[in-house]
């Protein structure tokens, strides 16, 4: 018999087939959320994250009209328990979709994300022009409670048009880094996320 999580993995690895991308609800449970967001690095984001920049190492540049997250970088080895339940499933991701669609992938990359009110982010390609390991883009939601008009959609720019995705929490969107162009359009309430790349080495 097939469990909750395997029905999800599939419909994943599907979507990733078919049309480079996919979106699952409750990746994360209520519950599992609100253990995340009570967390210290989480209640203390503001204060402690880092504003992200864009590009890599020598070129990496701090730039609020292209974007205006903060963000801070995950430990797997020394992340909470709830975070690492997350991990736990990203990691079954990986095996999943390496047997279903013959990838190499091989870890997670994951940091907390942390949107403030009326930031965003303009549109992007995540995978690096010097550098091809980010193969999956990932991010999983952990707002409760988001309704439209708060907005701060992900907005993943197809071949068929523009698709909008509220960061409802639990939500998981997973897509080709290579391929998917996206953009985070401005929220009227903070958005917070755990965002990351599947990629193709071991730290």
């Amino acid at each position: 018999m097939q469990t909750d999580l395997h029905i999800k993995l599939e419909h994943i690895a599907d979507g990733l087939a078919e049309r480079g991308y996919a979106i699952v609800d409750s990746f994360l449970s209520d519950l599992e959320v609100d253990l995340i967001l009570q967390t210290d690095e989480f209640k203390n984001g503001k204060l402690h994250f880092k504003k992200a920049g864009i590009g890599k190492q020598q070129d990496k540049q701090i730039n609020a009209s292209i974007r205006g997250d903060y963000i801070q970088w995950l430990d797997p080895s020394i992340a909470p328990a709830c975070i690492g339940i997350y991990f736990d499933r990203l990691r079954q991701l990986i095996q999943y979709v390496n047997q279903n669609l013959y990838l190499s992938l091989k870890n997670a990359e994951v940091h907390m994300t942390i949107y403030p009110v009326g930031s965003f982010y303009k549109r992007h390609l995540d995978q690096f022009k010097s550098d091809n390991h980010r193969k999956l883009s990932i991010i999983c939601y952990l707002n409760h409670a988001w309704r439209e008009e708060h907005g701060g959609q992900l907005r993943m720019h197809l071949p068929e048009g523009p698709l909008d995705v509220y960061p409802l929490a639990g939500r998981l969107v997973c897509f080709r880094s290579d391929q998917i162009e996206h953009e985070v359009l401005p929220a009227a309430r903070d958005r917070l996320s755990l965002t990351g790349w599947i990629v193709d080495r071991m730290h």
